[in-house]
Formats: structure tokens, sequence, C-alpha cells
């Protein structure tokens, strides 16, 4: 059997829905793809403070997981990079998302002023800015483009997910992406962006939404599912 180590960027708080059911989630994907998967939370200010690559070298999977702001934005950001720059299957939920496109854009783009509006209200570029209404424990309905890799691993373009966030990518934004390898690949009725997705990379998905939470039916979520399968054929 498999067996996957999947390193959870976050600083946990048990009081976090979200944090209950990733664990979960994990193992439930786990058992559907026939591994064995193990779990680390590494909290972000031990990112900021210690070798990076040394602390993930070993890990088949990074998840960077909600309840932001961290207590070291550049831990997660770190983290976020190691991921991307060497191949590991990413998986990003609401605040993980929101750090997967600061970091692009600033360590891919040259976007330096990128930041985020909750921790930075004067940021030159809040590529992170308020969302017009607040979505607390709220679902809706989201268009995934038809051809993308979250759409393949939905089976379906259109699908029903559970946020709870009061921030997210700014839709004036997103023509910055435009030519870059970093795409969105996911939208609201409203047109405003809800997952990106990075092309010629094993896996790398973010989204503004909250999959983990099928975990509190006991559901197997597809998108989880394909990461944790994503992290099996990278400890193959």
């Amino acid at each position: 059997m498999t067996k996957i180590r999947i390193a959870l960027i976050g600083d946990f708080n048990p009081a976090v829905t979200a944090h209950q059911a990733i664990p979960a989630a994990i193992d439930i994907a786990a058992t559907a793809n026939g591994c064995e998967a193990s779990i680390e939370w590494i909290p972000t200010v031990r990112l900021a403070d210690d070798d990076v690559q040394t602390l993930l070298a070993g890990f088949s999977g990074v998840w960077c997981v909600p309840a932001s702001p961290y207590d070291s934005i550049e831990g997660a950001l770190f983290a976020i990079r190691y991921a991307r720059e060497h191949n590991v299957p990413f998986l990003g939920t609401c605040g993980g998302y929101q750090h997967a496109v600061l970091e692009y854009a600033r360590n891919v783009l040259g976007l330096s002023d990128a930041d985020n509006a909750e921790t930075n209200p004067d940021a030159a570029l809040p590529l992170i800015a308020p969302l017009v209404c607040a979505l607390i424990d709220q679902a809706g309905d989201i268009k995934l483009a038809p051809h993308s890799r979250i759409a393949k691993y939905y089976g379906a373009v259109s699908v029903n997910e559970t946020y709870r966030c009061s921030y997210g990518f700014a839709r004036e934004y997103v023509p910055l992406f435009a030519q870059s390898d970093l795409v969105v690949s996911a939208w609201d009725d409203h047109d405003d962006p809800r997952a990106i997705e990075l092309r010629d990379h094993s896996f790398f998905i973010g989204t503004a939404f909250q999959p983990e939470r099928s975990a509190l039916k006991g559901e197997t979520h597809p998108l989880i599912s394909a990461f944790v399968k994503a992290a099996a054929n990278m400890a193959a």
C-alpha cells in the first residue's frame, strides 16, 4: 500500500471547522484511493524561521489550510513557493487559495506590491480584497471552465460548494495573470473568481470554497480525492 505524507500549512486551531474536517477528508480520500495517509501540521512561523526545503522534503503533498491571517504570511508563501517550484501536489483552500495567488503574483509576475487588504488595508495592489458580501457558512453555485483540470476532477462544469470567507481574489486584477500559467478556472454567478490552477504542474489548485467540509458528512470529495491521488503518484 502506498504511503503518503501531507503537510498541512497553517496555524492549527481546534475551534476552526475546516481544521477539524481536513484530516478526516484526507483519510476518506486515502481510503478511496487505496493508500495510507499521514499528516503533519506545520505552523507558518516555523516555515518563516526554519529552512523550508528541509522541513518539506519528503512530503508528497502540501495543503495550505483556511483560517488566515496566518501568524506568518511569509511562512505560508515560502511553503506555497516550495510546492510550486518542486512540482509537489498542492491544494489551497480559502486562505490557502488567496496566498497561492499572492505567491505567484510576487514571485513569478514580479508584482512586489501585491498584497492582502485584510492585513494591509493600504496596499498599493490589493489582489486580495473584501468581498462585496461576506460568505460565512454560505453555499453557492460555481461555474467551472469546461477544459480545466478542476472540471475534469469534478466530472462537471457546475458545482455547489460552501464558503467561509470575507476576502477573495479581486476580479479587476485577474487580467494581470492573462499571459501566465496561473489561470482562473472557476467563477461564481457574479463572475468573481472562485478557483485557480497552475498549468504544467502535477497538481496545483486553489479554491475560495472549502471542499473539506464534505468530510463532515462522511463523503469523498472528488477534488480532495484527486489531490490525494496526485500525492500517491508523487510518493510511488
